[in-house]
């Protein structure tokens, strides 16, 4: 009996351990699209040791860029920050595999990641086709 007891409480203790190390990067998903109904994904976000907030985003099931409705030639990753900011943080190339991956550090916090479609991916500032949404971020 003691040694089921054991088992029991080391499982316990390491799911625990697991969770603490999950708990220190909160996922937020994208909200519903209505430009592409069946991408979904999310966004982690934590901060590293130097201050700076890591962006990991994955996506599934994004429609190539050609294919909208609006056809444009690259996805762009924009985040609003706390200083009422809106960045341009990189672009996404979709493919057919229909999965998406995307990482990159910022010195800014971010309060709400989005992506857009656009002819160029060094546009300064967003077009109005937005693709994905987050509400606002976790960190």
């Amino acid at each position: 009996m003691k040694t089921l007891t054991k088992k029991i409480l080391l499982g316990a203790f390491s799911i625990l351990i697991l969770l603490s190390f999950n708990s220190c990067t909160k996922k937020n998903d994208f909200l519903p699209s209505t430009v592409t109904p069946a991408a979904e994904g999310y966004v982690k976000v934590k901060k590293d040791k130097n201050n700076n907030y890591v962006i990991n985003i994955r996506i599934s099931n994004l429609a190539a860029v050609e294919s909208l409705q609006q056809s444009k030639s690259t996805y762009v990753v924009w985040m609003e920050t706390d200083q009422q900011t809106t960045e341009n943080i990189g672009q996404v190339k979709s493919s057919n595999k229909l999965n998406v991956t995307f990482e990159t550090v910022s010195s800014s916090k971010p309060v709400k990641i989005f992506i857009t479609a656009e002819e160029d991916g060094s546009d300064e500032f967003p077009g109005n086709q937005v693709v994905l949404s987050t509400a606002k971020i976790k960190v």
